[in-house]
Order: structure tokens, then C-alpha cells, then sequence
């Protein structure tokens, strides 16, 4: 199997919902016809903005069967699958259709907080049973514990060609460019921060899994591949500081809070989210519609007008 390439802008997808709290699938396939065929080259479903851990088994089975078939091979796409229970990961793996997955992105346990040792022997265990390539995520401000560059580079080492790259989220710069200056040739490193993708992608990371990628792919994907092109873009510094306050108040009250009131105002998903999540408050809402109407102002090519799509979608 050829590895996946991580290589510009992979998105985080949401799972919208109903006001009863029941997935909207023709919300969930507007969505998906928003970013495939934009500047999105690949999806991850399931993912902490998918909101996957209120999600049941047998609606995450759902989900991803559904985004595949509508994907239908445009793009790639990669499964979020992470437990802070080894064991009960490493059994329900070989349990999954991975059809029309090529990869897998799993999170550091969480809670626990095990050590690096620990760390290391959770993801060699995902590795040797895992059919598909494997993404590491560290994300210490949600899981509680840094993987540190250390680790991330012997399981790099350990498992070329199953362990394929990292979703670098820890907000360290020094970090990442430890782990970009060690690793072995073909593992990847992107950002898992949207507001410091462009810096990371000029020491040399791939891209990134985003966010906002969610809302504005043409506007955001444009950025980050004018930074791959071209490291020192004028392009990519103008829109990366137009997209700064924006950044600030979609992750000011949690991350999806903030996206699903983005997706709302840009008329394809209800602001609503499972709890324990709850929508942003009054005045963050305003700031984001505020931030929104200024990107559309300056760039009305790179935002175009969404309303119309989940009621013109047709689910699959």
C-alpha cells in the first residue's frame, strides 16, 4: 500500500446535528460537497472535532461509512480511532471497515498519563495490528501529557511505513523542529494548530489537519499552499494575519464550540452540540460573525456563499 501523503490541507471534519441532537446527515454531506473539490486534499473523520467521543458505536460505524461513500475516492481520507484503554483499542481495531480509509490518526491516551515508555508501547501496539498506516496525534493541552520529539522519532524509527507522521499539536515550535530536524526520510510532520501552521510549514512541516479548514477551505487552503510553494508568500503572511482574530475566537470557548457557530453562520450546520459541549456564548457568537463578514469583505472570491447548500444537497 502506498503511504497516504499529508501533504497540504487535510480537515478535521464536524459531525453536524439535529436540534434533537440526532445526526444531520444532509448537513454532514453538504459539508463534505464544501470541501472536496476545494483546497482540501484530504478529510479526517472522527476526530476530536468530530465530537466522536459522544458519538455511539454504531453511529461512528455510520458516519464513516457515510462520508466514504460520498467522498467516493475524490479525496483520501483517514479514521480517528484513539482509547486511553490499549487492550480495548488493539481488539476493536481488527473489528473496523476500513473501506475507503487509508490511514488511521490516534490520539496519546489520555487521563492516565502514562509515561514516555508507556506512551511509546501504546502506539507500538496500534502499529502491529493496525491494517492501515498510522498517524500520531499529540495534543497535550486536551490529553493531559506531552509526547515528547523523543518519542515521536523512535516510533518513527521503529515502525517505517506503519507509523507515517504526526499531528504536532503541542504549540511548540522547538519541538516540532526537533522532530522535523530527526526524522527518518518519509515520515510526516503537520500542524494540529491552525494559527501556527504557517510558521511550522516554513521550518518544515507538510501542511496541516485544520479547523477552520471546516468553514473557509478555499481561503485557509490558499494559504497553506501558497506557504508550501513559497515559504516567505506575501499571500500566505496577509491571509495567515487576516485569519489571526478569528483563530482567537473560534477556540475561545473550546473547539467545536466555536466552528459549529462558524458553520452556522455560514448557514450549513445548526449550532448545536452534544454535551457535555454546549454552544459559545452571545459575544464570542458576535465575534465570530464579526470576523467572518471582515475575511468575506476581503476576500469574497475565497468565501463563497454557502447557505444555499444544505438545502439544495441530495444525501447519498
Amino acid at each position: 500500500m502506498t503511504p497516504i501523503s499529508l501533504r497540504g490541507l487535510g480537515v478535521a471534519l464536524a459531525t453536524p446535528f439535529k436540534s434533537d441532537f440526532s445526526v444531520d446527515y444532509k448537513a454532514l454531506a453538504a459539508i463534505v460537497d464544501h470541501l472536496v473539490g476545494s483546497e482540501v486534499d484530504y478529510l479526517v473523520v472522527l476526530a476530536t472535532t468530530s465530537e466522536a467521543v459522544t458519538l455511539s458505536c454504531p453511529e461512528r460505524r455510520e458516519v464513516a461509512s457515510f462520508v466514504a461513500e460520498r467522498v467516493a475516492g475524490r479525496i483520501p481520507l483517514i479514521m480517528g480511532m484513539s482509547n486511553n484503554c490499549t487492550a480495548e483499542l488493539v481488539n476493536h481495531i481488527p473489528e473496523v471497515d476500513f473501506s475507503g480509509y487509508s490511514a488511521i490518526l490516534s490520539v496519546v491516551p489520555y487521563y492516565n498519563k502514562p509515561s514516555q515508555e508507556g506512551i511509546f508501547r501504546h502506539f507500538s501496539a496500534i502499529a502491529q495490528v493496525s491494517p492501515v498506516p498510522v498517524v500520531l496525534y499529540n495534543v497535550p493541552g486536551r490529553t493531559g501529557k506531552n509526547m515528547e520529539a523523543a518519542t515521536t522519532l523512535r516510533l518513527a524509527n521503529a515502525f517505517p511505513g506503519q507509523i507515517i507522521a504526526i499531528k504536532e499539536a503541542s504549540g511548540n515550535i522547538d519541538q516540532a523542529a526537533e522532530i522535523l530536524a530527526g526524522k527518518p526520510a518519509g515520515f510526516q510532520v503537520v500542524s494540529g494548530d491552525d494559527a501556527l501552521t504557517r510558521r511550522l510549514i516554513g521550518i518544515g512541516a507538510e501542511g496541516v489537519i485544520s479547523v477552520v479548514g471546516n468553514a473557509l477551505p478555499r481561503l485557509f487552503g490558499t494559504m497553506v499552499h501558497e506557504a508550501l510553494a513559497d515559504p516567505s508568500s506575501n499571500l500566505a503572511l496577509e491571509i495567515d494575519t487576516a485569519m489571526q482574530q478569528l483563530d482567537k475566537a473560534l477556540f475561545a470557548e473550546g473547539n467545536p464550540s466555536g466552528l459549529k457557530n462558524l458553520l452556522h453562520h455560514l448557514g450549513l450546520a445548526e449550532d448545536v452540540l452534544r454535551l457535555p459541549l454546549v454552544p459559545v456564548s452571545a459575544p464570542t457568537a458576535a465575534a465570530i460573525g464579526s470576523e467572518l463578514s471582515r475575511l468575506r469583505a476581503i476576500y469574497p472570491t475565497f468565501i463563497p456563499d454557502t447557505a444555499a447548500m444544505r438545502s439544495d444537497v441530495v444525501t447519498a
